[in-house]
């Protein structure tokens, strides 16, 4: 087996996550594992669409970090909602990719990390080539999940990335995605297509689970990116049930609107506490109740990793969401579940918890299941198994 093997995708720490965490974790799992890993990754930029001060006014950086070497390239950072600019930064990223494939030499396994399509495609357009091994990591599907998200509508652009789509199928010998959603689709494009499961399951140490107060208010916390399809906004606005208390941490696009709306209505109990890092995060999140996981609309192939990171917690969560990730949560008993979209069924859900539900006992049975369920180690090997 070549223990060379470089990852490619446009997240990458200190950029937060779930697809940054997903890399992050695989490629340190791997270096642990005894592969010489390297990463090619923007200069970091996400969520706030500007490269973050510590790297502004490089072309590249190339770093070690954890073991693992990280090459940094340029791109046009932009968070904008106008399509165009969103398409010239996945382009400038894509230069920046062809210079690099141009100036140095691959090793034969590569990991292409998708989303977006159009940097998957020029990996799989420029890299491929005999006896190299392309793995295509696909975390959502686009572009349905652009469809679903309103962003795309089914005219000529729209086909032609169906295409795109289909030739990085095509090109990859294996295909990695995060849900059984993603990996039914891909049979439907090409049945033959070699697949695997793999899930972003966190890599920490559980913490132990410690007794807290159930009584008063029940304390519902959010902690992730404040994007659109989350939907926290909208949360905000509609969430009405008495004696609750919702706590919210994490940046994105709607963070201004939510600041603003909480600013306007003092007399709700939402709380904005900004953004804290992972392992600060993890030690508040213990002070919480419950978490809860919305997305404004029901995306097909999509499965928040906040249920296998919350489980890890010993943390009952209120999945609001629909597919895939609501029947995790209902066949391990990990929480409860609302009808995706429904913000009445929310309500009522959220008004029948009570404080036995949120007992220790419960916690730990979380816990334990997400110990035995969603076991990053055993996961890794049987990648590692593929490759």
């Amino acid at each position: 087996m070549n223990r060379d093997i470089l990852i490619i995708t446009s997240y990458y720490p200190p950029e937060i996550g779930a697809a940054s965490n997903r890399i992050f974790h695989l490629a340190n799992g791997l270096q642990k594992h005894g592969f010489e890993v390297s990463v090619l990754t923007p200069l970091p930029n996400y969520p706030t669409g500007k490269i973050f001060e510590a790297y502004r006014g490089k072309f590249k950086q190339r770093s070690t970090e954890n073991n693992i070497n990280v090459h940094r390239l340029w791109i046009y950072a932009s968070n904008s909602k106008h399509k165009l600019f969103r398409l010239f930064a996945m382009i400038s990223y894509s230069l920046s990719l062809l210079w690099f494939f141009i100036w140095h030499k691959l090793p034969k396994t590569v990991i292409i990390q998708s989303p977006p399509l159009l940097v998957a495609f020029t990996c799989m357009l420029c890299i491929k080539s005999k006896g190299r091994n392309l793995i295509l990591n696909v975390s959502d599907l686009w572009p349905i999940a652009g469809l679903e998200l309103g962003a795309f509508k089914k005219n000529f652009s729209y086909k032609l990335l169906e295409k795109i789509e289909r030739f990085n199928y095509k090109r990859a010998n294996l295909v990695l995605g995060q849900s059984d959603e993603i990996l039914t689709h891909v049979k439907s494009i090409f049945s033959d297509k070699s697949t695997f499961l793999y899930r972003n399951f966190p890599d920490f140490i559980a913490p132990t689970i410690t007794k807290h107060a159930t009584e008063g208010r029940l304390k519902i916390v959010y902690a992730g990116l404040l994007g659109i399809a989350q939907g926290i906004y909208k949360l905000c606005q509609e969430l009405d049930c008495p004696d609750t208390e919702l706590h919210i941490y994490g940046s994105g696009a709607e963070q201004i609107k939510i600041e603003q709306f909480i600013k306007e209505h003092p007399e709700l109990p939402i709380f904005y506490h900004g953004h804290v890092s992972r392992q600060e995060l993890h030690s508040q999140l213990l002070h919480y109740n419950i978490a809860i996981i919305p997305l404004l609309n029901r995306i097909y192939g999509s499965v928040p990793s906040k249920i296998f990171e919350y489980a890890s917690l010993g943390l009952p969560m209120v999945y609001f969401g629909g597919g895939e990730g609501e029947g995790i949560i209902n066949r391990l008993n990990l929480g409860w579940v609302a009808k995706a979209g429904d913000y009445k069924d929310l309500n009522h859900v959220l008004s029948t918890i009570d404080g036995v539900e949120l007992s220790e006992v419960r916690r730990k049975k979380i816990q334990n299941t997400a110990l035995v369920q969603f076991d990053f180690n055993k996961q890794l090997i049987d990648l590692i198994a593929l490759l």
